[in-house]
Formats: structure tokens, sequence, C-alpha cells
């Protein structure tokens, strides 16, 4: 089978040569372009690189896609043909015809599948070659702007569904003539005849083979990664071994607790505030004050990551504890100073930061997008429980002086259930082994940036001789230390993710807003009481999964990012 291969594509390189991908002139024009890219030359320049060379593999693969649908569709013709013919020749008990015109399209379809492995293997040694002579992630930025487009081209070079159904249809119909074949002998019974069933085993073994080959893309496609096949980031640094599920649950529990904690009070913080003796619209203080506190909480909890991740989620439920029992008390002692401490406390126990980095440093990569998820759904689930929970306060009793109402009771249950919480993460909670890092020897390195980066952004031609030994040691101990500022982690960034985080903020800074006063506008101009408000936010919250899915699978790959 090896050998008929070789002989396939030997013999169709010359015949389909105008269609196979130019790899000499792809070359040729990286060898043209090199130069101004090695020159002290401006951004523009390299703009107007990335944009020749997106042209030119466009041009390429739509080459290679409009020979492959043609070719398709002849192979299509010929079965439709055979088809009709089949039970004309059934009847005449003289299937061999038949079966060699089946056998013939079985072999005129193993050369196109070798013309398509072949395209694919060219397809990616370009993408890494140009990534490798200019420095910056091309292949990441093409291949994420071309797989998941509706009018991508590229997906069919690495899902070969015309291909696969000639396939199937050529396999199926010979096994069918077999069964059909009556008083004849089977062509599988005798082992004399010449290669008995070398077409379907050639077939499922060039398909199997273009899959592996096309793999590469596909994974690429999914996740917008630059993986190169013999980079060592294709092992995973997360041993299956080690994984705890029971750690990673606790962990999107406490997302899905935190988030709860936080809307609990939206829906009584305006009554809550006016029995204390303050206006209606302190509640927005209440409420932003605990998102003041997370800004704080986010960077030392990112930094006690580094070395626990167990210490910080017993310190976190600990303050939070302390947060919504002082949160409670404030109506007894009349102290709306006790409140805004209470909120205070809870947003400095907030470990998102830790919940995110545990997902992404503890779990498989296999489970991690799943995980991702999780966390997504468990925090979406808590925006929505969180005032629905205040339905059910709507009481008013007295234990040892102190008041259970709608005021107090989301306090007290949330300080019981992360009590319960933390009890469930001393027992159950297993702290992840850590490997020490040891430095490498070489030149140090820094983050490559992303093609928004280098299209966007000023070069640093002074520096261009550095980043070329840059380049070439990925993992050396430089690249490894976290930054030390928020100033210099801002710095790092490139304009699309500034760009983004201002976004960011505008949607946040509206959404808690909306929130926020959510209470204090419904009972002033449409005189809703508690349960009314905490149903509608309830429904919001519910909403953001939905609109999540829907902007980000469907909308996100009818439109650019922009």
């Amino acid at each position: 089978m090896v050998a008929f291969g070789k002989r396939l594509k030997e013999s169709q390189i010359q015949e389909w040569k105008e269609y196979y991908i130019d790899y000499k002139f792809i070359k040729k024009k990286v060898n043209q372009f090199k130069p101004q890219v090695d020159d002290d030359v401006g951004t523009q320049d390299h703009s107007s690189v990335l944009k020749g060379f997106c042209r030119i593999m466009d041009n390429q693969i739509e080459k290679v896609v409009l020979f492959l649908l043609e070719q398709q569709g002849l192979l299509g013709h010929r079965l439709s043909s055979l088809g009709q013919q089949r039970n004309a020749v059934f009847q005449q008990n003289n299937i061999c015809e038949l079966e060699q015109g089946y056998r013939q399209v079985g072999h005129d379809l193993l050369r196109l599948l070798c013309f398509l492995e072949m395209n694919a293997i060219g397809i990616r040694k370009i993408l890494k070659k140009i990534d490798k002579h200019f420095y910056y992630k091309f292949t990441d930025y093409y291949v994420r702007t071309r797989s998941n487009h509706p009018y991508s081209q590229l997906q069919q070079v690495f899902k070969q569904v015309g291909v696969g159904a000639v396939a199937g249809s050529v396999s199926r119909n010979l096994a069918a003539l077999q069964d059909h074949q009556g008083i004849h002998t089977s062509i599988y019974d005798q082992s004399v005849l010449s290669n008995p069933d070398a077409m379907v085993d050639s077939i499922n073994a060039a398909v199997r083979k273009l899959s592996n080959s096309t793999s590469f893309l596909d994974f690429l496609g999914k996740h917008a990664l630059i993986i190169l096949e013999d980079s060592p980031s294709l092992q995973d640094p997360v041993a299956e071994e080690n994984f705890h599920f029971l750690s990673l649950f606790l962990n999107l529990v406490n997302a899905f607790l935190y988030m709860v904690n936080t809307y609990i009070v939206v829906p009584t913080a305006d009554s809550y505030s006016l029995s204390l003796g303050a206006a209606a619209t302190v509640c927005g203080v209440v409420i932003g004050s605990m998102a003041v506190a997370q800004l704080f909480s986010s960077i030392y909890f990112s930094a006690w990551s580094n070395r626990s991740y167990l210490k910080p989620l017993l310190f976190s439920s600990i303050v939070l504890i302390f947060g919504n029992a002082f949160y409670a008390l404030a109506y007894d002692m009349n102290s709306i100073v006790l409140l805004l401490l209470g909120r205070l406390f809870c947003g400095l126990g907030s470990a998102r930061v830790i919940n995110r980095r545990y997902i992404s440093d503890c779990v498989p990569l296999k489970l991690r997008m799943k995980a991702s998820a999780g966390f997504v759904s468990a925090s979406a689930l808590g925006m929505a429980c969180g005032p629905a929970l205040a339905c059910f306060f709507q009481t008013n009793f007295k234990i040892c002086n102190l008041t259970f109402n709608e005021n107090t009771l989301p306090g007290w249950f949330m300080a019981s259930a992360w009590l319960v919480f933390l009890l469930l993460l001393w027992i159950y909670f297993k702290e992840p082994e850590r490997e020490d890092v040891v430095p490498q020897k070489g030149p140090s390195t820094s983050s490559l940036g992303t093609l928004d980066e280098n299209i966007a952004a000023p070069l640093l031609l002074k520096c261009e001789a550095k980043q070329k030994t840059i380049y070439e040691d990925e993992n050396c101990e430089e690249d490894r230390k976290p930054v030390n500022s928020i100033i210099s982690a801002y710095r790092l960034l490139p304009p699309s993710v500034k760009v983004q985080l201002f976004v960011y903020f505008m949607l946040k800074y509206a959404m808690e807003i909306l929130v926020a006063e959510s209470s204090v506008i419904t009972s002033y101009y449409f005189s809703w009481q508690t349960n009314a408000v905490a149903i509608f936010l309830a429904c919001l919250g519910l909403t953001v999964l939905p609109v999540n899915v829907i902007v980000g699978h469907h909308f996100s790959n009818m439109f650019e990012e922009r």
C-alpha cells in the first residue's frame, strides 16, 4: 500500500502540478520581503508585509480548494451514473463491470486524497516558515481569522467533508455489491485475487493519514494557539494523575458563592440604608464598596497564589464570614459604618483571581475548556441566584437580641454558607504539587506580542538584533518572572487588549449602575416591592449565558472582532 501511495504521488504531481501550493513562489516572496523587515523601516511596512502574505496564502488556498471542488464534482457525477446502472446490472447478474467502475472511482479518490494531504502539509510548513523569518505570529492571525469564517476556504482543507462523503459512497457500494453477488464468488473469499480489499483499505488509510496531517490546522482553528509540532509546549504541563476533581469543584463553588454574595444584597440595599438613617441612594456605595475592595484583594491574592492555593482560599472564606457577619450586625448596632465595613471585608475576600489561576495552572489541557466554561456558568448562576434568594428572606423575628429580617438575613445566610464551605475546603481541597522552575542558560526573552501589537505599535528598531536572539529561546528564566507592578503589566499589553479592557470597563460600569440603582429606581417610579426587584435581577442574570453563547458562537463567526 505504501508503494502504491508513492506511485500515486509521483504520477499526479506532474499531472496536477499547476494546482499545488506553489512553495517555491512563496519562499521567493519570503526572501523578497525579509530585507524590508530587517531594514530600519516603519510599522506600515510590517503591516503591508502581513497583508501581502495573507493575500498570497488566500490565492494559493483558493486555487487548491477550487480544484478540489471540481474533482469532487467529477467523482460525484461518476458515482451518480454508477448508481443509475446498479439496478440494471443486478438484474443481469453481471456486477464485475460495475464493481470495476467503483474501484476506478476509488483509485481517483486516492489520488485526490494524496493531493489534499500534500497541500495541507505544505500550508503548515509555509506558515511555520513565515513565523520563523518575520518574528511575529502570522500563523495565529491567519488561522484564527480564516478557520471559523462562514466563507472559509481553509475549512475545506482540514474538514474534508466532501472527500469523506465520496469515500463513504465508494466503500458502501463496494460492500453492497458483495452482498448481491449471489452465486458469484465474493472477491473477499479468495486470497488469490490481486489486492482483494486493497481499495477500501487504501481509502481508509489515506483518510486517517490526511486527518493526522490536518489536525494541526484544526487545532489552531479551534483554539487560536501557536503550538508547533516540534514544540515542547505540546506536552501538557499538568499530569492527569495529579489532577484533583474535588479541588476543582470547590474552586467553582467558591466562584458561585462569591457572585451570590455580591448580588444577594442588591434588592434590599436601599431599604437597609433607610433603616440606618441614610439616604436610599447610599445603596450604590454599599454595593460598590465591595468592588472597590476587590481591586486590592486581586493584587495580594495573585501574589499569594505563586506559593499556595489552599491558604488564600481559606483566608478568603474567613474574611467573608466576618464581612457578612458585620453586614448583618449593622442593623442591631444601627451603624452605617459597620455596614460599609462588612461590604469592604467581603470585597477583600474576593478570590476570583485564585479561581481563574487554578483552572489555568492545575487543570489538564483537555479539561481546561470545560473547566473554564464551568467557571463562567457558576458565576452567571451565582449572579442570578443571589437576587432570587432575597425573595425567601421576607420575614422578621429575633433570637438573642439579634434581628433576622429581609435586611440582615442575606448577611447571616452567606456567613453560614461560607462557614460550611470553609470546613469542606479544609477537609477536601488538595494543594497541587508545584515544580521548581530551573533557570536555563541563554539570552533573556520577553513577550513577542500579538499581530495587532506588531501592526499598530511602533517597532523598537534599535532592539531588532536583540529580538532575533530572543525569538530563539522561549523558556528562559526572565520570561517566567511575574511583573511587579500594575504599570509594568499595562505596558506589556498590546493596543488591542488595552481597547478591550476599556470596553470591558464601560460595560461593567453600565451594568453596575443598572444593578446598584435598580431597587431605588423601580420603587420610586414603579412602586416595586423587594420580591419584584429580586425576580427582575434574577431574570437579568439568567440572560448572561444565552447572550454569551449567541455572541461568542454565532456573531463572532459572522463579523470581525472590531
